[in-house]
């Protein structure tokens, strides 16, 4: 079976695609042409955020598609910076909106501090204030499930003590070179599926030798080898492209990568970014 017939259970019984498609970076006049090929192609899965500036031409992506709007699952974010319940609940009614959906299958927090404060200072109320909202819009049935991203432990731990429902998901930076395994732990132990963003260290790992040397013995390229990591760690992959050739490659993972290569991509630490350094979520911080 391919991978894009293949799903997760969220833990309120959605169903999500286990390979999703990334639009970070793709300018919304590209956005709905991108999204129009990944579900030719197969993709069911559509990840945009408010950040990215690319709803709108994901939104068009998802209605001309001619796929039942039923048969896909599109998610957006929050943007980082809204701290507060009539923030949020305006900025989801404003998504809905731009992207001229009825409803999102998954919405998240995208962070919690602010992009000019990231992991910097403590904004535990106004997640908090931001997740009512989520749980709101939740309950009205304006998203069907909803999460965070880039949360730590001590994150989570907040919202699931203020909060009706613990998060869905939890989109993190995970890739072969980064695996968070301790966070990834507690969001299973919490029935929290981890998503997992840049699954190939935002091109980074293309010129590994590494993991070249890996996928070279399965025959696969060095972002399949990623991407299959990454779903065997029970993640959901979203890697981001508008290439048509590269989504195409990116669904051929029929393949197990062996317990002992598991353990060495793992092991591996390649938190390198280069040129992408100053994007908060790969700086280090």
């Amino acid at each position: 079976m391919s991978i894009l017939n293949e799903t997760f259970h969220l833990s309120n019984g959605v169903e999500i695609p286990q390979l999703g498609l990334g639009t970070w970076f793709i300018d919304d006049d590209r956005a709905a042409e991108a999204v129009r090929a990944a579900i030719e192609i197969g993709y069911r899965n559509i990840d945009t955020a408010q950040a990215y500036g690319n709803e709108r031409g994901v939104g068009e992506g998802v209605r001309t598609s001619g796929v039942p709007r039923d048969q896909l699952f599109v998610s957006s974010k929050l943007a980082a910076e809204i701290k507060d319940y009539d923030g949020a609940a305006a900025a989801i009614d404003a998504s809905l909106a731009t992207m001229g959906l009825d409803f999102l299958d998954l919405m998240l927090i995208h962070a919690p501090q602010p992009w000019d404060d990231f992991r910097g200072g403590a904004y535990a109320e106004g997640n908090r204030e931001a997740w009512r909202a989520l749980e709101d819009a939740h309950r009205a049935g304006k998203l069907r499930a909803i999460g965070v991203s880039n949360f730590l432990q001590e994150d989570l731990e907040n919202i699931i003590a203020g909060g009706t429902l613990a998060p869905h998901v939890n989109q993190l930076l995970v890739h072969a070179g980064n695996t968070p395994v301790d966070l990834m732990a507690f969001c299973e132990r919490h029935g929290i599926l981890v998503q997992a963003y840049s699954p190939i260290a935002h091109g980074e790992l293309l010129g590994n030798p590494r993991i070249a040397a890996v996928a070279e013995t399965y025959g696969a390229t060095v972002p399949q080898l990623c991407l299959r990591y990454v779903l065997q760690l029970g993640a959901q992959p979203l890697p981001k492209t508008a290439n048509p050739e590269h989504m195409r490659s990116n669904a051929e993972l029929d393949f197990v990568i062996s317990d002992e290569d598991m353990r060495t991509l793992g092991a591996l630490d390649e938190r390198d970014y280069g040129a992408h350094s100053f994007f908060p979520v790969f700086s280090g911080k």
